[in-house]
């Protein structure tokens, strides 16, 4: 049967590149005809276990890391991903969700003379459907980039089904922001057509600054107060500004395999002393002023934003003075759960048999059903492909018509 009329509801997992945590979310969907709602039920984040995070974390480039290594942290992360879907379907969903989507952690993005050869994300699928009894849609990202895509930025997908309304009619590009270790943007022009990218970093270098400044005591500039305090060291931004990772043509994507640890030291390197706070300062200029730099590309003077990096004052300040923010929160999506509803909607379009990526975003050769299916504890019944593409994507509160 066509799944068309019954609510259907998708849990959906990732965890950013960033590494702060497992969020989780809980999207009843409904579709007729063309357009899809999606309700959000509910959202949570949750912490990895103290040392998995510390272990993912010594795991990414530019350090080694074994098979062993791989395979340990592909199981622990299964499980911590399992133990999260279960908990939230107790607590949000009353016990009762039908699919599990998981983007799981991203480990690497193998990118090569700006064409992406492979990306891995950790967090075995069998943990899931074995905890939860549930299938799940998981490796989300390959068939893109097996297309000749990025397999990024997928939130891509929800912003042009999304915003499509809002272009036609504003009659102007709009779009969508999300800062997390990489910041992303996706416009959506008034004749349906979309573009997506990375923009470049978004927390990952403030992230790692901070953790450097303060000797380990915090993984991020916390309400941007070490910012707040610096100056913007004009030498070292312009030094940030030349990476030609900013004049590249879009659909592009990177990730912390590039902007690093060692990326920063070198950025430094031959500077007068750069203090704490300024060098939080610099950063957070960095990741304002290359956002804002695409967006006026574009002709967007707004962007519907989401992400951890809403969180930071400091960053919020420094972008809202150059462009006007907009929470998703205030169109329906929690900002901090907005890749998580992502998620869902990528499971549900996967399940119900409908291409999940926007070739002119990724780059993709064209449309592609995405991921792999873990069948769940009974047969695996995925129902009848939905008769037509959806075009548009509605939000609508819990127990609205």
């Amino acid at each position: 049967m066509v799944e068309s009329k019954s609510e259907f509801r998708v849990v959906g997992l990732l965890s950013g590149t960033s590494v702060d945590g497992i969020d989780v979310a809980v999207a009843a969907f409904h579709a007729d005809e063309d357009e899809l709602t999606l309700t959000p039920l509910g959202y949570r984040e949750l912490d990895y276990p103290e040392q998995l995070r510390r272990d993912i974390l010594a795991a990414l480039p530019p350090a080694g890391c074994s098979a062993e290594q791989l395979t340990k942290l592909d199981t622990r992360i299964g499980q911590a991903f399992a133990d999260a879907a279960a908990t939230v379907i107790d607590e949000i969903a009353d016990g009762r969700a039908d699919l599990v989507a998981s983007l799981g952690q991203t480990v690497f993005h193998w990118v090569e003379e700006g064409r992406v050869e492979g990306t891995l994300q950790l967090g075995q699928p069998a943990w899931i459907a074995e905890r939860t009894g549930l299938p799940v849609v998981a490796d989300l990202r390959v068939r893109d980039v097996a297309a000749g895509g990025h397999g990024a930025p997928l939130a891509s997908t929800l912003d042009a089904l999304w915003l499509r309304a809002e272009a036609e009619r504003e009659g102007k590009p709009v779009a969508a922001l999300n800062i997390g270790g990489i910041a992303n943007l996706t416009v959506v022009r008034p004749d349906g057509s979309v573009l997506a990218y990375d923009t470049g970093p978004g927390n990952a270098l403030l992230d790692i600054a901070a953790a450097e400044v303060t000797g380990g005591a915090q993984h991020s500039d916390v309400d941007g107060a070490l910012a707040a305090r610096g100056t913007v060291r004009d030498d070292l931004l312009s030094r940030l500004l030349a990476d030609p990772y900013y004049s590249q043509v879009p659909p592009k994507s990177t990730g912390k395999e590039y902007f690093h640890a060692a990326y920063l030291r070198q950025a430094v390197e031959g500077l007068p002393e750069i203090d704490g706070p300024d060098l939080l300062a610099t950063l957070t200029e960095l990741t304002a002023a290359t956002v804002a730099a695409e967006c006026e590309r574009h002709g967007v003077s707004t962007v519907v934003a989401s992400g951890g990096g809403l969180r930071n004052p400091a960053l919020m300040t420094a972008l809202g003075a150059r462009v006007t923010v907009v929470p998703s929160d205030d169109k329906g999506l929690p900002s901090d759960g907005k890749e998580a509803y992502l998620t869902a909607l990528l499971g549900w379009l996967t399940w119900n048999g409908l291409p999940a990526n926007v070739p002119s975003a990724t780059g993709a050769a064209g449309a592609r059903l995405l991921g792999a299916i873990t069948p769940g504890a009974g047969p695996l019944l995925p129902p009848t492909p939905h008769p037509r593409p959806v075009t548009r994507l509605r939000v609508t509160p819990p127990d609205t018509p």
